[in-house]
């Protein structure tokens, strides 16, 4: 009900900036023909209406923006409050269960092994959130390290892997690239938590929209003297045409896909897309259609040889 009444508020701003343009037009055209004669009135009444039919339609672009922008704030309102709820309740249950009645102990560890579960999936969410924060506020006051990324990439690959409880071939890292011009290692001058938080919500969204199995493949590569680039590559729903920049927008969802039963808040990308940028990197999506897969890339540029987190 919201969605439409959101839909039919963004068709009633276009069409009324729509005939206010028009109607704009209309006047302008016609009072330059009353006025003929009188040169300079016409030069300014064309000035004076060309500022209104502006501030027109710059207000109509406002409005429709402003709707969008609520419009996804109310999504991401919802999956933050199911994303909540969800885990919570599973939680009580089993804890009620437990208390009630006498179980064996073998179900009694599966359930504290789903409870644990449901613990990770609430605390990855609020982490998120709060993240999603905090990030631009503490960033520029952290002290900087030097940062590995192949094995960073492998400590998030494990991670995934143990998260989703996958075989070790889903998830798959490319041999190591060669060395980098004059022995460069593979290390970039960054917070490592920030990093890590970057590559395995990449990795996350790697594993839930491969909903017909999961085939993942990480590479590193020298892409340039002085920077790395990352490729992780999926075979899952794809995405539609027109979608590889949005989705890196916060709060923002692919519409029209088969994911309504894959949870999400819509800040993981967004997230990605700060971290990366905030360390002098740059992100990009890629994906030859619908069910044919996607490629993250981010490059991040290489510290140099001498770089220390004193004096980068």
């Amino acid at each position: 009900m919201n969605i439409t009444r959101r839909r039919g508020a963004i068709a009633f701003f276009i069409t009324l900036g729509a005939l206010l343009v028009g109607l704009s037009v209309g006047l302008s055209f016609g009072w330059i023909i009353l006025n003929d004669r009188a040169v300079a009135l016409a030069v300014v009444g064309v000035i004076l209406f060309s500022l209104l039919i502006a501030g027109v339609v710059l207000n109509t672009v406002f409005l429709v923006r402003e709707i969008r922008r609520n419009e996804r704030q109310d999504s991401f309102l919802n999956a933050v409050s199911h994303e909540l709820k969800t885990p919570i309740a599973s939680t009580r249950l089993y804890l009620e269960t437990l208390q009630r009645r006498p179980v064996e102990e073998e179900q009694r560890q599966q359930f504290y092994k789903i409870m644990l579960a449901d613990s990770d999936r609430l605390l990855a969410t609020v982490e998120q959130v709060l993240k999603a924060g905090e990030l631009g506020q503490r960033h520029r006051q952290q002290n900087r390290t030097l940062v590995e990324i192949r094995p960073l990439l492998a400590d998030c690959i494990q991670v995934t892997l143990q998260r989703y409880h996958l075989d070790p071939e889903s998830i798959v890292l490319d041999p190591a690239p060669a060395p980098a011009p004059e022995g460069v290692p593979l290390r970039v001058l960054g917070i490592a938590e920030d990093l890590r938080t970057a590559i395995i919500n990449v990795l996350d969204n790697a594993v839930k929209y491969s909903p017909e199995g999961v085939h993942v493949r990480c590479s590193l590569a020298i892409a340039h003297p002085s920077s790395v680039t990352l490729r992780i590559a999926d075979r899952g729903i794809g995405l539609p045409e027109n979608q590889n920049k949005r989705i890196f927008r916060r709060f923002y969802r692919v519409p029209g896909r088969p994911t309504a039963k894959i949870r999400g808040t819509g800040l993981g990308l967004f997230l990605v897309r700060n971290i990366v940028s905030q360390h002098g990197g740059h992100i990009k999506a890629s994906s030859p259609g619908p069910g044919l897969g996607t490629t993250v890339t981010f490059t991040l540029p290489l510290a140099a040889p001498a770089a220390s987190p004193e004096h980068p």
